[in-house]
C-alpha cells in the first residue's frame, strides 16, 4: 500500500496548495469565516468530482503512456499539469469567451472576476460548438481502438470481432464520425446547426492531425532522436485527449460557483490526481494485469463522446455521464478478474 501512495505525494501537495488558494479567495470575495470555508469545500467537490468522472480518462491515457520513455513520463506530469490546469482549466475558458463576445483576453478575465454570472452565460453559451467538438475527437479515439484489423483480444467477442473485421477497410472510422456528425447536426436547434457541423469537423480534423503526427514521429531505428521524437507526439496526443475529456467538467463546474479561479484550481486539482492514477496504472502493469480494462475504458469514452453530442440536445446529469463510464469500467474490471481466476484454475488442474 505504501508503494502505491508514492505516486499520489505530488497531489497531495497540489491539493494543500489548492485549498489555500481557495481560503485566500474566500477571504478576498467574502470576508468571512462562513465564505472561507464554502470556498474550499466548493473546491474540493470539484477535484473530487473531476477524479471521480475521470477514471476512464487516466486508463486510456496509461494505453498511451505505456509506449512513452519515463522522461517522457515525468514531462506529462509535471509539463502536463501546467496545461491542464493553466491552460485548459483557465485559459481555454478565457478563450473561449473572448470568441463568443468579441471581447478581448483582458477584458474577458475581467469579466471573470467581476461579472461572472455574465462570463459564465457566455462560456456556456459555446456547449454546442465544445461538445460537437470534443465528442467527434473522443469519438475517434474509441473508433479508432475498435476498429483495429490488428486486434487481437476482445472483451464483447460478436461486437469486436465485426468491429475489428470493419477496420480492414481504410478509415472506416473516419466515415463513420462524419456520419455521426451530419446526423446530430441534423436534430441540434436550427440555429445552432452550422456551429455544430463545423465543430464536429474540426474535432475530426484535430485527431488526424494529432494521429498523424504521431504516426510521423514514431521511431524507426531505435535511436534517442526517434524516441524523443515519439515522446513529443504522444505528450501532445495526451494533452489533446485531456482537453476533449475536460469540456465537459469545464462547463459543470459553473452548476457549483461562477468562479473561474474556484473552479480552475478544484478541477486542476483533480487533473493531478488522475495523472497520479495514469502513472501508478503504467508503472505498476495494471493495464497488463486486468485484460479487459482497456476495453471497458474505451467503452466509456465512446459513451462520453455520444453524451457530449447528445448533451447539445438534451441536458445530461454529469452524474449521469459518470455513472456510465464508472459502469463500464467496474464490468470490465469484473471480467478481468473473472478471467484471472479461470486462467488460475486452468494452470492448476494442468498440474
Amino acid at each position: 500500500m505504501t508503494s502505491k501512495l508514492r505516486f499520489f505525494k505530488g497531489s497531495v501537495a497540489v491539493t494543500a496548495v489548492g485549498l489555500l488558494l481557495g481560503a485566500g479567495l474566500g477571504a478576498y470575495y467574502t470576508g468571512t469565516a462562513a465564505g472561507v470555508l464554502q470556498t474550499v469545500f466548493t473546491v474540493s467537490v470539484l477535484a473530487v468530482l473531476e477524479t471521480s468522472l475521470s477514471f476512464d480518462n487516466a486508463v486510456v491515457n496509461a494505453t498511451v503512456m505505456r509506449d512513452m520513455t519515463p522522461e517522457w513520463r515525468h514531462r506529462f506530469l509535471t509539463w502536463g499539469m501546467a496545461i491542464a490546469v493553466f491552460g485548459m482549466r483557465f485559459v481555454f475558458p478565457l478563450l473561449v469567451v473572448s470568441i463568443v463576445a468579441g471581447i478581448g483576453p483582458f477584458e474577458a478575465v475581467r469579466l471573470a472576476a467581476l461579472q461572472p454570472a455574465e462570463y459564465a452565460r457566455i462560456l456556456t453559451s459555446a456547449k454546442v460548438a465544445l461538445g460537437a467538438f470534443g465528442g467527434s475527437f473522443l469519438g475517434m479515439v474509441c473508433l479508432k481502438y475498435f476498429f483495429d484489423a490488428e486486434k487481437e483480444v476482445h472483451w464483447v467477442r460478436a461486437l469486436e470481432l465485426r468491429l475489428s473485421f470493419l477496420g480492414k477497410f481504410e478509415a472506416v472510422e473516419i466515415g463513420v464520425m462524419l456520419l455521426v456528425v451530419y446526423g446530430f447536426s441534423r436534430v441540434v436547434p436550427a440555429e445552432e446547426a452550422r456551429a455544430f457541423l463545423v465543430a464536429g469537423l474540426f474535432g475530426l480534423v484535430t485527431f488526424i492531425a494529432v494521429d498523424g503526427l504521431g504516426a510521423a514521429m514514431e521511431s524507426t531505428t531505435g535511436g534517442a532522436h526517434d524516441a524523443a521524437r515519439a515522446g513529443l507526439a504522444l505528450f501532445m496526443y495526451l494533452n489533446v485527449l485531456d482537453a476533449s475529456f475536460s469540456f465537459d467538467g469545464v462547463i459543470g463546474a459553473f452548476a457549483l460557483t461562477n468562479n473561474l479561479f474556484v473552479i480552475a484550481i478544484g478541477l486542476g486539482i483533480g487533473a493531478m490526481f488522475v495523472r497520479s492514477l495514469t502513472i501508478m496504472l503504467v508503472e505498476l502493469g495494471t493495464l497488463e494485469s486486468y485484460r479487459y480494462l482497456e476495453h471497458g475504458a474505451f467503452y466509456a469514452v465512446g459513451a462520453l463522446a455520444f453524451i457530449m453530442m447528445y448533451g447539445t440536445i438534451h441536458e445530461v446529469p454529469e452524474a449521469v455521464t459518470g455513472l456510465v463510464g464508472a459502469g463500464f469500467i467496474a464490468l470490465a474490471l469484473w471480467s478481468s478478474l473473472r478471467y484471472n481466476r479461470a486462467q488460475k484454475a486452468g494452470s492448476g488442474a494442468a498440474r
